[in-house]
């Protein structure tokens, strides 16, 4: 067989070159930096709100038996069909939670899907969602958060395979934050306006009942429509026409069904995972609940 010749050789290597660096170029972090951070009196109490708007407990709870299992200190697996994830400690242990890390850093983590020393992380952590919250609200949650109990437990890593693919991650986002963050449109109460915010932002309903196109990006066409469980697990239900469909009788019923769920006989909304979004939307002040509800009844 004829080996190549040196010309050919040198070609294929410069192409290889260029490509490899193209790539790392496309795929390279781009963080907040700290001067863009606004100065800001954090609100603890609107932090735990959004905490629990968020349900942020339901993926960083800690696995099952563990000493401090009202805390967020992670390491439950969230599996999906490319492998399982295992969610940050979200407790400010200093080594295994984020008791080191800056604003900027827990902004950038948030809004931007970079872990400090600038890896990006995988979009099972909704950053998608959250690049729509106000930073001043990305803040709250911080103080909120590191105003727990420091828990030491380190989660397990992800799936050697699912390492080897994160700097690609980079790639993709370049295509998924071309779709512009979530901006409630102009008309609706103050109510009206509050849910869409709650639900979009912080609550990242989207990223579960949005259908995705081939490269897993939300399709917007299809906003709350129901999509395929993110565990590869049957289908999520659409969260359109919830009256018209007879799913709740109006904004208040759904309100009873995020306060009680499965207590007062509404079944449906405690399957499929959502049985832990529920308890924590439960916590929540009536007031945020009926916008939420006010909101996600007005989708036809």
């Amino acid at each position: 067989m004829k080996l190549p010749s040196r010309r050919t050789t040198a070609a294929i290597a410069c192409v290889l070159v260029v490509a490899a660096v193209g790539f790392f170029r496309l795929t390279r972090p781009d963080p907040l930096p700290a001067s863009a951070i606004p100065a800001h009196a954090a609100d603890r109490a609107n932090g735990e709100l959004l905490f629990h708007a968020g349900s942020c407990f339901a993926c960083h709870k800690p696995p099952g038996g563990a000493a401090q299992a009202s805390l967020p200190s992670g390491g439950s697996p969230f599996k999906t069909p490319i492998g399982a994830f295992y969610p940050q400690n979200l407790t400010p242990d200093p080594e295994t939670g984020i008791g080191r890390w800056s604003q900027a850093d827990f902004v950038n983590a948030m809004t931007r899907g970079l872990s400090p020393d600038g890896r990006h992380y995988f979009p099972a952590f909704p950053y998608m969602a959250y690049r729509a919250m106000k930073l001043e609200d990305v803040l709250d949650l911080r103080a909120y958060l590191m105003s727990l109990p420091p828990v030491k437990a380190a989660a397990p890593r992800p799936a050697l395979l699912l390492r080897l693919a994160r700097r690609g991650v980079g790639l993709w986002k370049r295509l998924a934050f071309a779709q512009a963050p979530f901006a409630p449109a102009a008309g609706g109460s103050d109510s009206w306006r509050r849910g869409a915010y709650l639900v979009n932002a912080p609550g990242h309903c989207g990223e579960c009942h949005t259908p995705r196109n081939l490269l897993m990006i939300e399709s917007l066409g299809r906003y709350m429509a129901g999509g395929a469980h993110p565990g590869g697990e049957g289908k999520v239900p659409s969260l359109r026409g919830l009256v018209e469909r007879r799913r709740y009788k109006d904004a208040a019923d759904l309100v009873l069904a995020l306060q009680n769920g499965e207590e007062l006989g509404y079944e449906n909304i405690s399957s499929g995972g959502m049985a832990a979004i529920q308890s924590n939307l439960a916590k929540l002040p009536e007031r945020e609940l009926q916008a939420i509800a006010e909101y996600l009844v007005s989708l036809k």
